[in-house]
């Protein structure tokens, strides 16, 4: 299952609401024993019979009879585990449809979950499809560097250093003067030593890296990134310059709080700019709006980037399968700034166009 469909699986299944707590939740981790989570649902069937209301415990035990049947028709659990939704979804009360639904998800599970509610439990699924943004962190002061990515919202260290650069004072008949000189050349080459090792390392992920962060606690942080230690391309991409009370794991920490409300300017900005190059486009004739024109160009394969209201999304799954056979890339808007408010006035679907039609 590409991230796409398993997408509009999660929106399906968001999209049903039990009338009571009787929507059944089950996530198989990978490697967990299948006979295992059966034995569970079989003792859980067995405390559903306690359940008072006669609707309610018939539609959970013939939930839980429909996930344990499908269950059996596996050999062993999947290599990335596997998850399973049933309940009633029958729009009127005092009917009963009890449908089954399930995904081997693209990422190894890891939670093991059983529970029964009004609404699915989504939030292991919804983490696998979150937007995962990346950016670089280099945390350093005058005795250590520690150079990371921010992957979504975990950090992932890539390397820590340590200079030999000295303190302030000095020992020994040196001269304050030429203690002071051996001291600048060392520090220079301390932050020649971590910019070849940052560039080095985004190099690596140059093309998804939106931007880096540097930080520390001191001022060598900022002559670190005054100085020509970094590449070009990856000076012109620092957002940020944080002060931090400590370097290493809780440096790192500390710059990912102290660089939040940062990173969150950053996504509204790049929600602006996309809003503002489809209202440029749709001056020029190059953008269109509207959900039957939008499906008569996707299916012409004219669209570059399909927009869509993320409060009307539901209403445009069709469109988003389109663009999946097309080619084109998909952008939720939000309607947190004015501009994603005024294109969910045009009717929440748009796009950017290839070509004119």
């Amino acid at each position: 299952m590409t991230e796409r469909e398993l997408k509009r699986f999660i929106r399906r299944l968001k999209g049903i609401r039990g009338r009571h707590t009787e929507l059944v939740s089950v996530y198989i981790p990978a490697g967990y024993s299948l006979v295992d989570m059966i034995n569970q649902l079989r003792s859980e069937r067995s405390t559903a019979e306690n359940i008072k209301s006669k609707q309610v415990r018939k539609n959970v035990v013939a939930a839980l009879e429909k996930i344990i049947a499908h269950l059996q028709a596996y050999r062993e659990t999947p290599e990335n585990g596997l998850a399973v939704f049933c309940g009633n979804v029958a729009e009127h009360e005092g009917e009963s449809n009890i449908e089954l639904f399930y995904v081997i998800p693209p990422q190894p599970l890891k939670t093991k979950i059983y529970w029964c509610d009004q609404r699915f439990v989504l939030d292991p699924l919804e983490e696998m499809v979150k937007e995962r943004e990346l950016y670089g962190i280099i945390c350093l002061d005058g005795r250590e560097a520690d150079i990371a990515f921010l992957r979504g919202k975990k950090i992932e260290p890539q390397a820590h250093l340590e200079s030999i650069v000295p303190g302030k004072t000095h020992k020994g008949g040196q001269s304050a003067q030429r203690f002071a000189r051996v001291r600048e050349a060392l520090k220079h080459d301390w932050l020649k030593k971590v910019g070849d090792a940052a560039n080095q390392i985004f190099m690596r992920e140059e093309k998804d890296l939106q931007g880096i962060i540097v930080s520390g606690p001191g001022p060598v942080k900022e002559e670190f990134v005054k100085g020509d230690y970094l590449y070009a391309r990856f000076k012109n991409k620092v957002i940020a310059v944080v002060d931090t009370g400590y370097t290493g794991e809780y440096g790192l920490e500390e710059t990912l709080e102290r660089a939040r409300e940062r990173l969150k300017e950053l996504s509204v900005m790049k929600e602006k700019e996309i809003l503002s190059r489809f209202f440029q486009a749709l001056s020029n004739n190059e953008a269109i709006y509207g959900k039957e024109r939008v499906k008569e160009a996707l299916e012409m394969g004219a669209v570059e980037i399909l927009l869509l209201s993320e409060d009307l999304e539901e209403e445009f799954l069709e469109l988003e399968e389109l663009a999946e056979r097309t080619g084109t890339s998909v952008k939720i808007i939000s309607s947190d700034t004015r501009e994603g408010r005024q294109f969910k006035e045009l009717g929440g679907v748009g796009g950017i166009l290839r070509y004119k039609v």
